[in-house]
């Protein structure tokens, strides 16, 4: 299951790297710096095709979609074609196309891939969590020892006190700060130790779905920043990184 969804997702990074998004290609949706270009629509429209015809079973959830209801029942793919899309859209070259498997409502498989840099981390249930094959593990480092990640809810700028009031805590307890433009792939890094823990305030299903697996699977967890599940059928607030730096979260926020 994992290798198949790894070589949808690698063949359709080769769009990615092909791209040359002018101004032509690029649309705005609802909401501050919210964009999509045919790439986006492309990367959807190529893994669909590709997943659904290897697993013609399971439904299919991505952000360029229509649909947005997620299945109580079944397989359900939860696809971000590229996330990042600004950093897309600026040569930034730090984007991802984020595949995770649910069934029942709980995340099986999950693959995050990083074309520009060549790196897949992968993930499938109780099976642990890799990166181009090598098995990862999120460390143990607590917030002083470690950097944090985390996201601006550029959407929703109703929360920007509230998210850089937080952010200011943390920097001032952590090693420093980092704002990649990728949820998938900072919650993935937060998975390969690279950094300690990720934060935001707000995300969609399609940001964080794949990646959760694959944080709980390298020993860490993913979950809203009060502690609770997240949610697959609507967006939450998310809160991942490995024991240690949780804890020290935890006892920051009290």
């Amino acid at each position: 299951m994992l290798e198949a969804i790894i070589s949808a997702v690698r063949e359709a990074g080769k769009i990615m790297l092909g791209a040359h998004a002018g101004q032509e290609d690029i649309s705005s949706k609802q909401g501050k710096a919210n964009f999509v270009t045919k790439y986006d629509v492309a990367v959807q429209q190529f893994l669909q095709e590709r997943l659904q015809k290897a697993f013609p079973n399971a439904a299919f959830l991505g952000e360029e979609g229509e649909s947005s209801v997620l299945p109580e029942k079944g397989d359900v793919f939860i696809v971000d074609p590229i996330d990042g899309t600004t950093n897309f859209i600026t040569d930034y070259r730090h984007s991802s196309i984020s595949v995770g498997l649910a069934r029942d409502g709980q995340m099986q498989a999950g693959v995050v891939y990083n074309p520009y840099l060549g790196e897949v981390f992968a993930a499938e249930r109780s099976r642990g969590a890799f990166l181009n094959g090598a098995r990862i593990s999120c460390g143990s480092r607590g917030l002083a020892q470690g950097t944090v990640g985390f996201g601006t809810s550029p959407y929703h700028p109703d929360l920007a006190d509230s998210s850089f009031a937080l952010l200011r805590k943390v920097s001032e307890v952590c090693l420093d700060i980092r704002r990649s433009g990728s949820a998938a792939l900072d919650i993935c890094y937060a998975a390969a130790g690279r950094t300690a823990l990720f934060f935001e305030m707000v995300l969609e299903p399609w940001d964080y779905a794949a990646a959760s697996i694959i944080i709980s699977e390298a020993g860490g967890a993913c979950t809203q920043i009060d502690g609770s599940p997240i949610t697959l059928d609507k967006g939450c607030s998310i809160l991942a990184g490995n024991p240690t730096a949780r804890a020290d979260f935890a006892a920051m926020e009290k």
